[in-house]
């Protein structure tokens, strides 16, 4: 595992990150500004307050998971305190094949979990199992790569599954649900 502290200390803060955004940029400011921490969940984020935990986060603009998840982590994190850096995959590609998904995928978003020592602790993404199934159920009729009808179908898909993440608040709780269970077993470590 390389440096994590070389790779958090290059990447770009929040503010630097959003404010870069081409693609999803008004999308991903609509669940932040949108989404909020309900009381019963700081109680579970207070206790990472003193631990000085930091999160890089590897995304890019045009990723839909990315436009979700990210704004939904940023509530979590500034209430626990936890700092946040931001790489562009593509750009850090050596950093990102050593958090493949499945072991082969480049996927987004990722957020690698550091300890105050700049320590890997854990790692959450590219999204929630359960949205993965959610996902599953959306992208079921679109046909192979082949077939004259995937392009359309694809499109159809990506169209539908966007409008959940901007929209669907159940899938908001579900990510901030899953996101606080990995950072509640990051506090035990």
């Amino acid at each position: 595992m390389s440096n994590l502290k070389v790779w958090f200390d290059k990447g770009m803060s929040s503010r630097q990150y959003i404010s870069s955004m081409q693609v999803n940029k008004e999308n991903l400011l609509k669940v932040y500004n949108e989404f909020t921490v309900p009381a019963e969940d700081l109680e579970k984020l207070r206790p990472l307050q003193t631990q000085g935990m930091k999160a890089l986060i590897l995304s890019a603009d045009w990723c839909g998971d990315a436009m979700v998840n990210v704004p939904v982590f940023l509530r979590l994190a500034n209430e626990a305190l936890i700092e946040t850096r931001f790489l562009i995959r593509d750009e850090n590609l050596e950093l990102m094949d050593q958090f493949l998904t499945n072991g082969t995928a480049r996927s987004i978003p990722i957020i690698i979990f550091l300890d105050e020592n700049d320590e890997l602790v854990g790692k959450w993404g590219p999204r929630a199992e359960i949205i993965q199934k959610e996902v599953d159920i959306l992208k079921k009729d679109v046909p192979p790569k082949d077939s004259p009808d995937y392009e359309t179908a694809f499109k159809s898909f990506i169209k539908e599954m966007v409008q959940q993440f901007i929209n669907n608040r159940e899938w908001w709780t579900i990510i901030k649900d899953d996101l606080i269970q990995s950072l509640s077993s990051l506090d035990k470590k």
